[in-house]
């Protein structure tokens, strides 16, 4: 199966790679057809672009995608071998591997909130600076071979993951606004951070699978991870400046006021669409993190040759990280392509778009995944898997577009964190309902969640966008 799974990775490199071609190409071609008729200029004038240098563009996306593609490598290279590491060179019991799992996600939800409102009030780039330092933390736990020490590093990296996950997106949607950088120019900074994430896991497979052959040990890839964590720290101290939420104000008050503005819908937003954009995180990310639970085991046992041939990890994961930027890919092609908004139209085509990117994602991945379930082939459960990892791929620029555009930056962080609770709730009760007994129904239960967020997506996000009024004029000059 070694030459499958080699194969199938050259055969999705070599389709990206043509994709990626194509699509600047054709995006060279469109800006220099809307350059010769002015309109790429009027358009930037009436979303005020005209007033924006671009090397402040260029910079910003500069800062943010180098400091992403190192917290990210250093994420995806502890991805292949977390669960192999626990199960077959600890020697612990599923059972076990899902407690810690637990804790992670317990720590993660329970630390979510308060997370935000840190970032908030005492600075993104401050929070961004402690996650290097807990998740380096973190890995150092992982190479001591004792519980209450593994079980301490899982508290940790469940921390370090709210932050990654909040503060990082806060700080690029905050620097955007303070530069005057239009909605268009931030999703395609979404964008092409989904595409660079999946060059650095690619990157983080391939490296992390030769790091376990080299050393025998599959701790070394975390080892790895938190010399790329230290190097993180540093560039985030030496590049990027400070911004904040809203001023002041106790923790707990805080929290009341974000969740008063997802209950009663302030800023214009409506009562049902901010809930429905944190179903669909709860609904997506928590699929999302079950799967990497799953994956592994799933394929091995769908695997004929296993154990008496091991599954090349690394490959395997290689291959849904291509899968994933396959998914950024079709993003920006649909994005580029999409209509521009009516001149004097106070409403924001791009939202409806985004929108309707986003129930389809959820729909497709629902698909994907009850596929894997039903199919017993490891060849089948393959691709399903790099389907699902695809729809991925167009998740996080499109939910980011649809967050940056309908959250204000006074509650960015602690809205953004807040909407993790019910995610991590959702992911525990799964784990602790025995994953390793009931592994097609987590994810069929999944595949049902997708679809009703599909479902919700498109019958009120989509139905309403169009009425929708951004606050502040989202990334948009005064």
């Amino acid at each position: 199966m070694v030459t499958f799974y080699e194969l199938q990775l050259v055969l999705l490199v070599t389709s990206c790679l043509v994709f990626l071609l194509l699509e600047r190409h054709a995006s060279s071609r469109k800006r220099a057809a809307a350059a010769e008729t002015k309109e790429y200029h009027i358009d930037r004038l009436e979303n005020g672009g005209s007033t924006v240098p671009v090397n402040a563009l260029a910079t910003l996306t500069r800062q943010y995608l180098v400091v992403y593609a190192i917290v990210m490598g250093a994420d995806w290279l502890q991805g292949p071998y977390v669960y192999s590491l626990y199960r077959e060179q600890y020697g612990m019991s599923e059972r076990m591997v899902a407690v810690l799992f637990v804790t992670g996600f317990m720590s993660a939800g329970l630390t979510a909130p308060l997370v935000g409102v840190w970032a908030d009030q005492h600075g993104r780039k401050k929070l961004c600076l402690v996650f290097c330092l807990t998740y380096s933390f973190s890995c150092l736990c992982i190479n001591v071979r004792y519980l209450p020490v593994l079980l301490f590093g899982r508290l940790t990296a469940g921390v370090s993951t709210s932050i990654l996950y909040s503060a990082f997106e806060s700080w690029l949607v905050s620097s955007a606004n303070s530069s005057a950088i239009p909605s268009s120019d931030l999703s395609s900074i979404f964008g092409r951070a989904t595409l660079v994430n999946g060059f650095v896991a690619t990157a983080a497979g391939i490296t992390s699978d030769q790091l376990v052959t080299l050393t025998n040990s599959f701790a070394s890839p975390f080892v790895a991870s938190g010399g790329m964590l230290v190097l993180a720290y540093l560039v985030i101290k030496a590049s990027w400046t400070e911004n904040y939420g809203g001023g002041g104000g106790a923790t707990l008050k805080r929290l009341g006021h974000a969740f008063r503005i997802v209950r009663k819908g302030k800023f214009s937003l409506g009562n049902p669409i901010l809930l429905v954009i944190g179903l669909t995180q709860t609904c997506f990310e928590g699929s999302m993190y079950l799967f990497v639970f799953v994956w592994v085991p799933s394929l091995q046992e769908a695997s004929p040759t296993f154990p008496t041939v091991a599954l090349p990890l690394g490959y395997i994961f290689s291959s849904l990280m291509v899968s994933m930027m396959l998914g950024s890919l079709l993003y920006t092609a649909i994005t580029s392509y999409a209509p521009p908004s009516s001149p004097g139209s106070p409403n924001d085509s791009s939202l409806t778009l985004h929108a309707k990117l986003s129930s389809l994602v959820c729909a497709v991945s629902a698909l994907a995944l009850a596929l894997s379930t039903r199919s017993d082939s490891e060849r089948v459960r393959f691709w399903a898997f790099c389907t699902f990892e695809a729809c991925v791929g167009m998740y996080y620029p499109v939910q980011g577009t649809l967050k940056g555009t309908l959250i204000s930056n006074e509650h960015r962080a602690t809205l953004s964190a807040l909407f993790r609770v019910p995610l991590n709730v959702f992911v525990v009760v799964s784990l602790m309902t025995g994953v390793s007994s009931a592994r097609n129904a987590v994810l069929s239960a999944s595949s049902l969640m997708l679809a009703f967020s599909a479902l919700m997506t498109a019958f009120i996000v989509v139905v309403r966008a169009d009425e929708v009024v951004p606050p502040e004029t989202n990334l948009r000059p005064a």
